[in-house]
């Protein structure tokens, strides 16, 4: 009896204690799923990433979503200086104890909040485990930050990363390979496994690479993105077709007669705005506007090709086709 009694009570103390340990904790920290916190664990792929990443001694090193610092400790045994932007104060005070006391202390600047909303400081270099919810915005807002940087190494989720790479013809190829690539050329540099985390996410990963082109492409990205959306509505559909359809035509006319309209009235007295309107629409109507169209389209050999399987090339042309027409999409 006194046994069963000894095994009750020692079940009771095991309940207590597995209530108070924090769930994929580190040293007592419970990592947040609202922050996309997934610790790298694994110290040989910290310093595979860094070595990948061509680390100099004179680079300034940003570095987004810090976490528990494993990987900054690493970039922090190369770099000059190393900028770690952190939105979660409990990392933040964890990354200054880790580096308290060390010649590291000097060479390690922590910005706290949320990097998509602060202005980004200078840097040579970003290396990073993104938090996979901002996988997107943080692409693009590197991408249009100056001064340029000379490269970011960034871990994705995998299929986000795939994307980021994709060929023409490849079946993850869409606007985000199409957007990203006329800005940087991108690469993927190896794939890491979930397992490689704390807490392991749902998914594996991949580390890309991205490299700005510079200069950039002398392309309003507005238009460029205006183009593509359109074209990636339906991938494997001709581009003769999508241009058909009563959506896509109603709304390249009304930027087209808008268009007009700014021109025309420009040269006009104030008070000649409404005729000016007016004869626009009279010289303008769908009918007309759709030929024109398929006219561009089909002069320019587009008709039958598909946005799944057009190159950086092809989109710039037919884009530069469209506006010499006086076709707009922004």
């Amino acid at each position: 009896m006194a046994s069963n009694g000894l095994r009750v009570a020692s079940k009771a103390i095991a309940k207590v204690k597995d209530k108070k340990a924090p769930k994929g904790g580190f040293q007592g920290i419970e990592f947040l799923k609202k922050y996309g916190q997934h610790i790298l664990k694994n110290p040989l792929l910290t310093q595979s990433i860094v070595d990948k990443a061509g680390v100099k001694t004179t680079d300034v090193v940003l570095e987004i979503g810090p976490g528990t610092g494993n990987l900054t400790m690493k970039l922090l045994e190369v770099a000059k200086k190393v900028i770690a932007i952190e939105m979660d104060p409990r990392m933040v005070i964890e990354l200054q104890r880790r580096v308290q006391g060390t010649p590291y202390q000097q060479k390690l600047e922590i910005l706290q909040g949320d990097c998509i909303k602060m202005q980004l400081p200078y840097f040579d270099l970003c290396v990073a485990n993104t938090p996979y919810q901002i996988s997107s915005p943080l692409t693009f807002k590197l991408l249009s930050h100056r001064p340029m940087f000379r490269a970011a190494i960034l871990m994705f989720q995998r299929e986000f990363a795939m994307r980021l790479v994709a060929p023409p013809g490849d079946p993850l190829y869409c606007r985000l390979s199409v957007n990203s690539q006329l800005l940087a050329r991108t690469s993927h540099i190896l794939k890491v496994g979930r397992n490689n985390f704390r807490p392991p996410p749902k998914v594996d990963s991949s580390v890309v690479r991205i490299e700005p082109r510079n200069p950039p492409p002398p392309v309003d990205f507005r238009e460029w993105d205006g183009l593509v959306r359109i074209l990636f509505g339906r991938k494997n559909k001709t581009i003769g077709g999508l241009f058909r359809q009563k959506q896509v035509l109603e709304m390249l006319d009304k930027n087209h007669k808008t268009l007009q309209a700014l021109k025309v009235g420009s040269e006009m007295d104030v008070g000649d705005d409404k005729d000016g309107e007016m004869e626009l629409d009279e010289e303008e109507g769908t009918g007309p506007f759709k030929e024109k169209i398929c006219k561009i389209i089909i002069d320019g050999g587009y008709e039958q090709k598909r946005a799944a399987k057009l190159t950086q090339d092809d989109f710039l042309q037919l884009l530069c086709l469209f506006n010499s027409h006086g076709i707009h999409f922004a």
